[in-house]
């Protein structure tokens, strides 16, 4: 097989494969991907330049097992493995760091830096070179020279596109015609959930594509915003649409599906994106408002004092301000933001200057003339200077305490009582009946295998823990095990304690 590039059929084959111990890479491709056929020529040419590797393709979409037990949630994407370990990655379309990582897999060259094609002497031969040369002609590839700090023009472009519409996808292809079988995903899901969105192709723009990376520090895609924040992959908004979370998410930031009529019509074009369901969103705007009257108790139509009564109660502490809680645009609502985070409050809000119809219909509504307005449980509080006296007297925290409102449970609180909610705890993905990973599934055997009690947490139902385990335990990746509240490590640490009969002593101590 030496010198050749094979087709990987099976986790059987995989494995035995891997039990050899030859230095092996894995190409994760799709068929439907150009530049998965792209690098499959440079990993072939590789393949002829290094027989001392083994080289195996794996379709990713046909390989669910494969890809998960990898973790794989885009394609090209390697994995380089040697001794029957995994010992590098490297996710998307780069030859020459292919060309390096492949090098320094077999040895006994090592190159560390990121090699264009000139300078990859020994590490690949002229076929490879050359395939090098011709893709970065054909794709202009283009690197940020600091991977760190994104040049502020192009930050400010992000901002720009993420900030466009309430809903943003960046996504490879557009939604008539999808790229990935993952941005498919997502994008039936929001169909599925009735909302309205702007996608941006990252397959035209390789600046926006390895920019996002960065700015969202997210390095896949597709990747989904709401009002300007991320809220992530392809497999976090699958598990949140399945547990009815996103729905949630997405009414608490005042996004409502195209079929409810308190969601009004806002269009935005943005150039280089796409825009999902503009006619049909238009078309049902305007039957609404001809459909409906005026509301007697307010003097305003029917239909927008239904929008204002469904915004009010989005969430139970509503602020209506003017800009955002992070970027205030007046000191007033920023003197009431500081004190809703003082008390640990969790709060929702509306940017009143983004929108001239509910800025002046509020004011109708509420018969109050000025912003920021507060809202508990639907009923108006009033504005800073209440809402400042009612703090010093300590009236509002007795107030939020009547309304069943409590203050926010830090993080790090949080992620230190969901360790030690059970003596042995592990968080994982999915749950131990339905792994949605093969590694928290080996963890799951394992401690089934030694008779284990076990309390769990599936962390991709909430990113907020998902993402603050790993600084919390300073362990980046999952599945995570705890006993008393105390790390005992991941898949690997747990396989190799449960291999030398050391795991039930250690979690019984």
């Amino acid at each position: 097989m030496a010198g050749s590039v094979k087709d990987l059929q099976s986790m059987a084959e995989l494995k035995e494969a891997l039990s050899k111990g030859f230095p092996l890479i894995l190409h994760f491709w799709a068929s439907w991907c150009e530049a998965s056929k792209q690098m499959d020529q440079v990993f072939a040419h590789l393949s002829t330049d290094t027989p001392q590797a083994r080289f195996f393709r794996v379709e990713a979409e046909e390989k669910p097992e494969i890809s998960e037990a990898y973790a794989v949630s885009s394609v090209p994407y390697f994995v380089f493995c040697k001794d029957g370990k995994v010992v590098d990655k490297l996710e998307g379309a780069n030859p020459s760091a292919l060309a390096n990582k492949v090098a320094k897999l077999v040895g006994p060259i090592g190159l560390t830096d990121s090699a264009t094609a000139a300078s990859l002497g020994m590490a690949a031969g002229p076929t490879v070179l050359e395939a090098v040369k011709d893709f970065a002609k054909e794709n202009g590839t283009s690197h940020l020279k600091d991977p760190n700090e994104l040049p502020e023009p192009l930050k400010k472009r992000l901002q720009q596109l993420v900030d466009s519409h309430p809903v943003f996808l960046f996504m490879k292809g557009i939604p008539e015609q999808p790229k990935c079988g993952f941005s498919q995903k997502v994008v039936g899901i929001l169909k599925e959930e009735g909302v309205k969105f702007v996608s941006f192709d990252i397959l035209t723009d390789n600046e926006v594509r390895e920019g996002m990376k960065k700015f969202s520090n997210w390095s896949t895609f597709p990747q989904l915003f709401c009002k300007g924040e991320l809220l992530g992959g392809c497999d976090i908004v699958v598990a949140m649409h399945e547990s009815g979370e996103l729905k949630a998410v997405f009414r608490d930031h005042g996004v409502l599906p195209l079929s409810d009529k308190t969601q009004v019509a806002n269009t935005t074009n943005v150039p280089s994106v796409t825009e999902s369901n503009d006619k049909s969103l238009s078309s049902e705007t305007s039957k609404s408002g001809n459909a409906m009257g005026v509301t007697e108790s307010t003097g305003l139509s029917s239909m927008l004092t239904s929008r204002l009564e469904a915004l009010i109660n989005l969430s139970s502490v509503m602020l209506f301000m003017k800009g955002k809680p992070d970027e205030p645009k007046c000191g007033f609502s920023r003197k009431v933001v500081e004190i809703l985070q003082h008390e640990k409050i969790e709060f929702n809000s509306f940017d009143i200057l983004c929108d001239d119809e509910v800025r002046q219909g509020l004011k109708v509504y509420s018969n109050w003339s000025s912003y920021p307005q507060l809202y508990v449980k639907g009923e108006l509080i009033g504005g800073s200077d209440i809402v400042l006296e009612m703090q010093k007297s300590g009236e509002l925290r007795k107030l939020l305490a009547e309304k069943g409102i409590v203050p926010k449970v830090s993080l790090e609180d949080r992620l230190r009582a969901l360790t030690s909610s059970s003596p042995t705890m592990l968080f994982m993905k999915g749950t131990p009946d339905a792994p949605r990973c093969g590694f928290s599934s080996k963890v799951v055997g394992a401690l089934r295998e030694e008779g284990m009690n076990f309390g769990y947490f599936d962390i991709l139902t909430d990113d907020e823990v998902r993402q603050g385990l790993k600084t919390f335990s300073n362990w980046p990746t999952f599945p995570q095990l705890y006993h008393k509240g105390e790390l005992i490590g991941g898949c690997d640490i747990v396989m190799e304690l449960h291999n030398s009969g050391e795991l039930k002593s250690s979690l019984e101590e």
